[in-house]
């Protein structure tokens, strides 16, 4: 066994027996530095697919960090839009957008196409 997959077994056992959200965060970065890639994804995969089919979908939007579905916009809908903008990922980010783009009169894709024109965009 390689010197580095005996320490992410250790790591393991580590984990398992503290349980803590801080041992676990430990766990990330110490895979991070002791797996491959295609190893970490391994582990991912076959973790996930242990699970409860109902908790899957839940448990991976948490490590992407997705934002789900956009809430209603209540006031307006600017302030509501930026939060949940904030948590959404970039995969979301780029869905919604183009959806929301899309579902606009041509009068709003005008403006919306000529404001993003005018902005300065951060690279």
């Amino acid at each position: 066994m390689k010197p580095a997959h005996k320490r992410m077994s250790r790591m393991l056992g580590y984990c398992l027996a503290i349980g803590t959200e801080e041992a676990w965060a430990s766990f990330r970065f110490v895979a991070q530095a002791r797996l491959e890639e295609v190893e970490a994804a391994q582990i991912a995969y076959f973790t996930l697919s242990s699970l409860h089919p109902d908790n899957i979908e839940k448990i991976a939007r948490l490590a992407i960090g997705s934002a789900g579905s956009p809430a209603p916009a209540f006031l307006g809908g600017m302030e509501d839009a930026r939060t949940w903008a904030a948590w959404a990922s970039r995969h979301e980010l780029k869905a919604y957008a183009l959806a929301a783009f899309e579902a606009m009169e041509p009068r709003d894709q005008a403006h919306f196409y000529q404001h993003i024109s005018n902005m300065e965009i951060a690279a």
